[in-house]
């Protein structure tokens, strides 16, 4: 867009303000729309198909194995300083599980295993010691014991009819691993005690500081929906739970979504109102008038506007990538408005020396010829950061991944809707606000610009331009120096994801103090979630990988390199291990010997197989597998997949269960399953292939392939900008170099801002990876302002400077405290309004109030200092070519 076709831009909003202001409203109702007619669904970052060896291998184990679809909360149960295995602590945890039968609601999200803990070990024990003692009887008497599952009641009545010592002596016999009770000889079908124990249990002993119980749980929701039935219940036998124990706590997803979302909502409750304080604070003192303030927020309603119709009308689910739209539209928004409004007050105030803003008496120029010489000036750079920021965004589309695409199309949407809001309807709506307040009522509507006059911000903008010009060269290499330092400290920035990252943490103390509803609850989630990993194995969601194991898997080798691979893992990575040392990985061997233990028939098979007496089969493995099927189904087709009917049967893959810990980093779990997976291969000779996979697996592949996905983006919106600057400045200026000098603070912005969040050790994942796209978009327009105005004046005082050193001086002033008064007002709101997220207790918005907080700084100070030094060796540099 030439400077005619700018001014005959400019020329129509003016001359047709109120029209235009019709037309945009009109249009913005219509796009606005979508947001009540459009169908929006929420979606998640784990919702993408990644096309990979471990996907695949989930779903051939999802067709082929029954998964197990029931929901799984954990009660945890402690005394650090005592004991949780006394009568009355295991009574207590009986009498919770009995109140929540009770329940009519609770127990309607029970699966019927229900709730299991040592509890219900220690009590079926007594039970069934009961029962053997009321068998007994005379010589003649031939009856044999009930073996059936005692109810909660009998359980309860057992131990209440016990003293200390005999229920501890009861602890004893159940829990000794050579017992007839213990683990080796079953517990009534109540499982290993020794699961509902910490890792650190010493065996055989009869005291523990803590214990856990599980709650399995089933929901008639649909597939795509929330259990949100069994999600309730968790909350509320949270609430009975803490009525019964002293120190205990449930953890569960639907615990863990109550407070985040809690957490969230207190996080709001406080920041909101001093956010919104220090917003309207910082646009007062960088407009210092009400009507100008009010026009900007205007702007932004329309914005946000048009952005809830765009996702309406597209019908685009929200999702965790999509938080940082509004923000990056509400800092364009106001730094297009300060633009606009400020250029337009510079026009009024006789600032820009131009003979087309002047009056026909030589007075200062009035409301319209002002805002016709403020859209001219502007609108070119504005459409420029709209096209390329746009443009750039919208590079993400051939993302293969729908949320990075819905994203872009997003954010492109959104910044069209900016420069609508703030290049065609603040301009009109000012002119028609401004020629009423001085018609009607005769107040003066002319101000002073920000950074204009001799304020403080003067005064600093002043300074910089008097450092630009006596040392760019030292500058350009201080900010270089920074950049490779920033490049060099990003290649160590975490790039882990950890779904315990997102767990709320407890407010600090001074938030604790604010009065009535502005004081936040108390979050332990964080530090339970932790407890849990260092002491128990997991059940649910995120607690577990798989190891699919394709060939031969009945050749009786493959057992001993399952045996031999899993025997041998790291106690110190994510790997749970039992109290007896071992990896909790369930596999065809583990259910081997379970079996055997149990069932007379599967023993025999065994001891008929095995020739060398190590407790594994030496030959006929498909003919034990059998055996196997027809002694307990469900557990032979948790491991194992057999296809066919009769004869024809066939044994096609085994699967392994690896128990992971839950607070762990998905890449940590995966590449902890990988190298037992590795170990297997390694060991079979080539016999038999084992993949990785599983929820925590297949997380990471899809984290991986996203950010990566991510980071493609960045060097394609980075290479797109480029190429459009250059293009741009070539056709106006016949330049080729301005588009690099132009891009150049944008890179080392963004350098700078990962260099920092390597220092603050904040991690580097598809959540961040798409806030720093803040530090591209602001950057890229901020650099445009910059560079548009300089250039500009750069010309205007080249036709009446002395010399050529005059014009460049008064180039920089202009451009410095003009736009740069503009852009540190933009920055100093955006980044007080954001940058307060920090406060937050969910640590989601922690991250996204300092990586965006920091992309602004970043951004205005690289824009400010690198971009002026670059400009000014430009200059020089062609002064020296042409002499």
């Amino acid at each position: 867009m030439s400077g005619r076709i700018a001014g005959r831009y400019a020329d129509a909003i003016v001359s047709h303000s109120r029209l235009v202001v019709v037309l945009v409203l009109l249009l913005t109702a219509v796009v606005g729309a979508g947001a009540a007619i459009g169908e929006s669904e929420g979606g998640g970052i784990g919702q993408f198909d990644v096309d990979s060896e471990e996907t695949r291998a989930q779903e051939e184990i999802d067709a082929t194995y029954g998964t197990d679809e029931r929901i799984v909360a954990q009660i945890v149960v402690r005394d650090e300083d005592g004991d949780v295995l006394t009568r009355e602590s295991l009574l207590e945890g009986l009498r919770l599980q009995q109140e929540i039968r009770e329940d009519d609601a609770l127990n309607a999200t029970l699966d019927e295993q229900g709730v299991v803990g040592i509890e219900n070990v220690v009590a079926t024990a007594a039970v069934f010691e009961d029962r053997q003692a009321s068998a007994t009887g005379p010589p003649d008497t031939t009856g044999q014991p009930d073996t059936s599952a005692p109810t909660l009641d009998e359980q309860i009545t057992a131990l209440e009819s016990r003293s200390d010592a005999e229920v501890e002596a009861l602890l004893a016999d159940v829990l000794d691993p050579e017992g007839e009770q213990g683990p080796a000889g079953g517990s009534g079908g109540t499982g290993d005690p020794y699961e509902f124990l910490p890792q650190d249990y010493e065996r055989g002993s009869t005291t523990a500081d803590a214990r856990i119980t599980f709650v399995f749980q089933v929901d008639d929701s649909g597939p795509d929906e929330d259990p949100e039935a069994a999600y309730d219940a968790q909350v509320a036998i949270d609430r009975l739970v803490e009525d019964r124990f002293d120190d205990a706590f449930v953890f569960g997803q639907g615990i863990t979504d109550e407070a985040s979302a809690n957490a969230v909502g207190d996080s709001f409750a406080i920041i909101t109102p001093v956010a919104l304080v220090l917003v309207l604070f910082a646009l007062g003192v960088a407009y210092r008038d009400v009507v100008d303030v009010l026009l900007s927020l205007v702007g932004i309603a329309v914005v946000m506007a048009w952005l809830a119709g765009i996702m309406g009308w597209l019908e685009i689910p929200s999702s965790q990538l999509l938080i940082a739209v509004p923000f990056l539209l509400i800092g364009l928004s106001i730094d297009y408005s300060l633009h606009v409004i400020m250029r337009s007050r510079e026009a009024r105030a006789g600032l820009l020396d131009r003979d087309d803003t002047a009056a026909a008496d030589g007075s200062s120029p009035g409301v319209r010829a002002g805002m016709r010489a403020s859209v001219g000036g502007v609108v070119l750079a504005l459409a420029a950061a709209t096209f390329s920021t746009g443009i750039g965004f919208l590079s993400n589309v051939v993302s293969p991944l729908p949320a990075i695409r819905d994203f872009a199309i997003l954010s492109a949407g959104g910044i069209l809707a900016t420069f609508v809001a703030f290049a065609v309807l603040v301009p009109a709506l000012k002119v028609e606000v401004d020629d009423m307040l001085e018609g009607r009522f005769g107040l003066d509507r002319a101000r002073q610009p920000f950074g204009a006059g001799a304020g403080v911000a003067n005064r600093v903008l002043s300074g910089g331009v008097a450092v630009v010009q006596r040392a760019p060269i030292a500058i350009v290499l201080l900010a270089l120096v920074l950049a490779v330092g920033g490049a060099y400290g990003a290649t160590g920035i975490d790039t882990e994801f950890n779904q315990a990252d997102f767990l709320p943490e407890d407010a600090p103390e001074w938030a604790k103090s604010l009065p009535g509803p502005l004081a936040p609850g108390t979050y332990t989630i964080s530090d339970d979630a932790a407890y849990l990993g260092d002491n128990f194995r997991e059940r649910g969601e995120g607690s577990r990988t798989e190891i699919l194991i394709r060939g031969d898997v009945t050749d009786p080798a493959t057992l001993a390199t399952i045996e031999d691979a899993t025997a041998n893992v790291d106690g110190d990575g994510t790997l749970v291990v039992r109290s007896d040392g071992r990896a909790a990985i369930e596999s065809p061997v583990t259910v081997l010997r379970a079996l055997a233990a149990e069932n007379e028939s599967v023993a025999a098979a065994l001891a008929e197989r095995d020739t060398d007496g190590d407790g594994l089969p030496d030959e006929d493995l498909a003919g034990l597998y059998d055996v196997l099927y027809e002694a307990d189904e469900n557990a032979a087709s948790s491991v194992l997949y057999r296809s066919g009917d009769g004869d024809d049967r066939e044994y096609e893959s085994a699967r392994l269960l690896v128990s992971v810990r839950g607070d762990a980093a998905a890449q940590d779990a995966a590449d902890d399953t990988r190298s037992v997976a590795s170990a297997i291969e390694a060991e079979s000779g080539g016999s038999i292939t084992a993949v990785a996979t599983g929820g925590p697996v297949t997380t990471a592949v899809i984290q991986d392939a996203l950010l990566e996905t991510l980071v493609q983006a960045f060097a394609v919106t980075l290479v797109v900008i480029f190429a459009f600057l250059t293009v741009l400045y070539w056709v106006r200026y016949r330049s080729l170099s301005l588009g690099a000098v132009t891009l150049a603070p944008v890179v080392a912005a963004l350098a700078w801002l990962l260099g920092a969040m390597a220092l603050l050790d904040l991690p580097f994942n598809s959540e961040t990876a798409v806030i720093t796209s803040l530090a591209i978009g602001l950057g890229v327009d901020y650099s445009i302002h910059v560079g548009e105005r300089f250039i500009d004046e750069r010309r205007e005082a080249g036709r009446t400077a002395a010399s050529r050193s005059e014009a460049l001086e008064r180039a920089l002033a202009a451009t410095v405290t003009g736009t740069g008064g503009a852009l540190f007002g933009s920055a100093l709101t955006t980044a007080a309004g954001f940058g307060v997220l920090a406060l937050a207790l969910a640590p989601p918005l922690q991250r996204f109030g300092l990586v965006t907080g920091l992309s602004i700084v970043f951004a205005f100070v690289s824009c400010l200092t690198v971009l002026p030094c670059l400009l000014v060796l430009r200059e020089r540099l062609l002064a020296w070519s042409a002499t």
